[in-house]
């Protein structure tokens, strides 16, 4: 008796195993019918069955031709039946999508990031005016917070201007500028101050909801 019993591994390989191996025999069945009406109505009754094992799909637009896609997979593209919809070819269905063209963008200065240099190219766009003159600076205070992001230490201003002239290719042009930029240690402070801020509201939140768990009435 053990000698008959037949493992999964021995048997036919299943190309949609979701439907299991009993519709894998039907549409066998039906691909080797002799006559191509008996195949198109087998086939639309192997239709019905795949609909009613998804039920939840059933109002999804294009459900229909997806299923006839699947017998179609399923029966390897040899089930010579008449389809409602366009049938997909084998080699469709094996052709490998072209590969997605990704920004490929090496700044020098990653530090800075990738939103700095679109800044700085609408910035370019400005006409020159008080305005146009406040976004140079705020871009100029946001590199250097992005700058100490990456250099724990102190950064001087020239350094944050010369970067912003190289990368605005000389177009801004703040070294000779007598206002300064942000201190490093304000920056650093708020930047603390706001992660401490965001710790403490995570401990409260999580503290409450301990103390009106512990409050409930458990039975």
């Amino acid at each position: 008796m053990i000698d008959d019993i037949e493992y999964n591994t021995e048997r036919e390989h299943l190309i949609i195993p979701e439907y299991g191996r009993h519709l894998q025999k039907m549409v066998n069945y039906a691909k080797e019918l002799p006559t191509k009406e008996e195949r198109n109505k087998v086939a639309k009754s192997i239709i019905n069955v795949m609909g009613n094992m998804q039920p939840h799909l059933r109002d999804v637009p294009d459900f229909q031709h997806k299923l006839w896609d699947q017998l179609f997979i399923i029966a390897d593209f040899e089930l010579d039946a008449d389809s409602p919809y366009p049938t997909t070819t084998k080699e469709e269905l094996n052709e490998r999508p072209e590969p997605l063209k990704y920004p490929q963008n090496f700044p020098k200065y990653r530090f800075y990031g990738n939103n700095i240099k679109t800044m700085i190219d609408v910035a370019n766009t400005w006409e020159e005016g008080d305005l146009k003159d406040a976004l140079k600076f705020t871009i100029a205070n946001h590199m250097k917070k992005c700058f100490l992001n990456w250099n724990k230490d102190t950064v001087e201003d020239y350094v944050i201007f010369n970067h912003l002239f190289e990368l605005s290719d000389g177009k801004i042009n703040l070294k000779e500028s007598e206002e300064a930029l942000t201190d490093s240690t304000i920056l650093m402070r708020n930047k603390k101050k706001y992660s401490n801020s965001n710790t403490s509201t995570k401990k409260s939140h999580h503290k409450k909801s301990n103390n009106s768990n512990r409050n409930r009435k458990r039975y």
